[in-house]
């Protein structure tokens, strides 16, 4: 981020503003923008994604307030502040109100990990594949706090679930990102990104040598998320509402916001590993100067919209699996597979000279 915090800093002082304001505003803006973009797209995700059910299943979806139904998500929003939090009799207030902020707050942080251009990485550092798969996991501490300290049994059994569901899954998902390692010969993921530029553009990315992890992560990744047909912690026919039961207003909704939050962050993660991040599929850029950045976000913002398109897309297709099966699924099939695609990705590597595109 130097050119852009020289281009800050220069423009401060066309304005006569010290730079001393600008060392300490500039790291300060960038975490502004990640927030209010968040807020921004996930209240899009929402309306994207109901819009998308109704579509899949011929029904009209949120249609009456606003253009189209398009302000459904901020009505939405401004009735979950206004409902009152419950606190359960019995239920361990501090871990209670604990959890869904723990459930929030680490996709602001791994949402820096991710980098949107070549320039706009707001934490660059060797290891921060580790970084994120560490902080990507807080969400599941998230859950089992909230299904301990809600004293309901319902709850607590969802908590279970999501913990032999998370234990389970995050396996496959740990192989297939060594695979990338493999590869990329890094564990930074601005290095993964780069490590996929080539002059074919789309032939350079690791998911055509390495498509059968990318089934893989993407399977796993909606394991993680709860998303259908894995959202058994939120199976509402037998748990009525699972680890959130006893949640309502604003703590419901962090939770709410949360999953959505992390699907949008898992998707970039996604793009960067397997679709090259910000670069362009064409091999080149169609932009040059300052401009530049905004495509390649551009670019990485597409590049994930599909995948949540194809998230969206299994919910309206696939039913709700049973717990055994979904189990007896991971380790059985998605395990083995994934450690034979890490052999084949080093076998690749070796035969390919080291260099891959």
């Amino acid at each position: 981020m130097n050119y852009l915090y020289f281009l800050y800093i220069e423009f401060l002082s066309n304005h006569n503003i010290p730079q001393l304001f600008g060392d300490i505003t500039f790291y300060i803006v960038p975490v502004c923008i990640i927030f209010a973009v968040l807020l921004v797209v996930i209240l899009a995700l929402v309306l994207f994604e109901r819009k998308l059910l109704g579509w899949f299943t011929q029904r009209k979806g949120p249609n009456r307030v606003g253009l189209w139904g398009v302000l459904q998500t901020i009505a939405d929003a401004f009735k979950l502040l206004c409902k009152e939090n419950i606190t359960p009799a019995g239920a361990d207030r501090f871990l209670f109100n604990l959890a869904p902020i723990l459930m929030f707050t680490p996709v602001l942080v791994v949402l820096g990990l991710i980098p949107f251009s070549s320039e706009f990485t707001f934490m660059n550092f060797q290891t921060n594949l580790l970084i994120y798969m560490v902080l990507a996991a807080f969400p599941v501490l998230s859950i089992l706090l909230a299904g301990w300290a809600s004293n309901n049994k319902y709850s607590l059994f969802g908590a279970m679930r999501n913990v032999a569901q998370v234990l389970a899954y995050e396996l496959p998902i740990a192989f297939t990102v060594l695979s990338v390692v493999v590869l990329a010969s890094s564990m930074n993921l601005t290095q993964i990104t780069l490590a996929q530029s080539s002059k074919g553009g789309v032939f350079g990315w690791y998911f055509i040598p390495c498509f059968i992890g990318f089934v893989i992560m993407f399977i796993s990744t909606l394991a993680e998320l709860n998303r259908c047909p894995f959202d058994l912690p939120e199976a509402e026919s037998e748990l009525i509402c699972g680890y959130n039961t006893e949640y309502s207003g604003m703590r419901f909704a962090l939770f709410y916001l949360g999953e959505y939050a992390m699907l949008f962050a898992n998707a970039l993660f996604i793009a960067v590993l397997f679709l090259g991040g910000y670069l362009s599929p064409f091999g080149r850029y169609l932009t040059s100067g300052w401009v530049l950045y905004f495509e390649q976000a551009f670019w990485l913002l597409i590049k994930s919209g599909l995948i949540i398109f194809l998230a969206i897309w299994v919910r309206a297709t696939l039913p709700r699996v049973a717990p055994y099966d979904l189990l007896k699924f991971s380790w059985t099939v998605l395990l083995p597979i994934s450690i034979l695609n890490l052999f084949l990705m080093v076998i690749f590597k070796f035969l390919s000279g080291g260099v891959y595109a």
